[in-house]
């Protein structure tokens, strides 16, 4: 059994404290002296000194990973599921692995979101001068020339990018029910998909039957700055300012050397897994989810020739969309014929939106719930804004997926309604759709 350097240090201490805890009450004043001990210790430091280096492959195929035909991501010589605990005893190694893995699988999702959905990766802001911060979407190429329809994706908070609802459902599940792809297959013509890069699933191919040729927008409201490293502070040489003798100078020169060499041994001892500091560079009118939002909606969705534009929005996606409304409300009531939120965070009372925003969401959203009822069985809420509905699941990552056939019928209601001059079915009955019929 092998025994970590933190335990070496810990040892004497804690060897110290059980002979201190069989002593009398005057033992007291030594227990409280390495109970203060102890709390001086910085565990998480002394965890570092313990780990492998962090030092992770870039590509799939270096972490012996790839996406089977199912999508479902697959050890390339066991054919096993993504083992977190790759090394036991090891929490912070391994969720630094998990972590860059991710990383790997958000450049993935943007390649599917290019190569096999046909979208084109667009820069934000539109204006931005080469060398500041730049962000982006991704587009269908009739996103805005669609005279038809046009949907919108947003997801939710965290580490997720652009066409993904869960990292955790793209590494553990597959990418059907963690990327948004399955929406962006069946929303656009299928005519526009590039079918020859590899065959398609059965599941695929039963989404891509059921075209609904729709323009579509992806948003990307978490990546809100870029990251660089904070520059160095420069420390001036005692040499470069002083008027002291040659002499003198040299030996102050040596101590500053030496005692610049003790402290950086001392670094290396006390933090051996050190990263690099860094520094965030916001981007300019796109620093948050709902400026994002907004941003977009001024740039793309505004100016695009849908007559019907359609929303789906999870989690804090929801929230984004509400902020979006406060802010353009007239706009938004104009040209959005119907909103499916998925197990939304939004709060009508906390972002203040008004009555009349209030009276439009009841009308022309809906918000799909994470619950252990069947699809589409109405569930109550506290807050007078819009129906809510079960997902048929009780996993809030998974209500996106879940409710995917619901929220196109949803849509396909809402723009019936709408050249019928009559609302939404879904939203004018007891919301309960018998769970046999889908």
């Amino acid at each position: 059994m092998s025994i970590s350097l933190s335990s070496l240090i810990l040892l004497p201490v804690w060897i110290s404290m059980a002979q201190i805890q069989q002593g009398g009450p005057d033992e007291n004043e030594k227990t409280t002296a390495l109970k203060d001990l102890l709390s001086r210790i910085d565990l998480d430091e002394l965890m570092k000194k313990d780990e492998p280096p962090l030092d992770f492959p870039d590509t799939l195929e270096g972490f012996e990973y790839a996406f089977n035909e199912k999508g479902q991501l697959r050890h390339i010589k066991t054919g096993e599921p993504f083992v977190f605990n790759y090394r036991e005893d090891l929490h912070r190694w391994n969720q630094k692995r998990y972590e860059a893995l991710g990383e790997i699988i958000t450049k993935y999702v943007y390649e599917l979101l290019e190569k096999d959905c046909n979208l084109k990766k667009i820069s934000i802001p539109v204006d931005a001068t080469e060398s500041e911060p730049k962000s982006f979407i991704f587009m269908s190429d009739d996103a805005l020339t669609n005279p038809q329809k046009l949907m919108v994706l947003i997801h939710g908070s965290g580490v997720v990018r652009a066409g993904q609802w869960a990292r955790r459902l793209i590494i553990n599940e597959d990418l059907d029910s963690g990327t948004q792809i399955p929406f962006i297959k069946r929303a656009v013509d299928k005519t526009q998909l590039k079918m020859d890069q590899k065959p398609i699933r059965p599941e695929t191919l039963h989404i891509l039957e059921q075209k609904e040729g729709y323009g579509v927008i992806v948003l990307n409201p978490n990546e809100n700055y870029i990251e660089v490293e904070k520059p160095k502070m420069h420390v001036q040489s005692s040499s470069d300012s002083s008027d002291e003798p040659a002499e003198k100078r040299e030996r102050k020169d040596k101590v500053c050397k030496e005692t610049k060499k003790r402290r950086d041994f001392y670094e290396k001892y006390r933090n051996p897994q050190r990263e690099k500091e860094m520094m965030q560079l916001y981007i300019r009118e796109n620093g948050s989810p709902e400026e994002h939002a907004i941003y977009v909606w001024d740039h793309f969705i505004a100016q695009s020739a849908a007559e019907n534009v359609f929303f789906v929005a999870h989690s804090y996606g929801g929230l984004a969309f509400v902020e979006l409304m406060i802010q353009r409300e007239a706009d938004v009531k104009s040209k959005v014929t119907a909103v499916a939120l998925t197990d939304s965070v939004h709060n009508v009372w906390h972002q203040e939106a008004g009555k009349t925003i209030r009276e439009w969401m009841r009308e022309n959203c809906c918000n799909w719930v994470s619950s252990s009822e069947p699809l589409d069985t109405s569930v109550e809420s506290m807050l007078p804004d819009c129906p809510r509905v079960s997902a048929g699941t009780d996993r809030h990552e998974l209500t996106s997926w879940k409710s995917f056939p619901s929220i196109f019928k949803f849509f396909t209601e809402a723009s019936e309604a709408k050249t019928s001059s009559l609302k939404p079915t879904l939203t004018r009955r007891s919301h309960r759709i018998k769970h046999e019929e889908l």
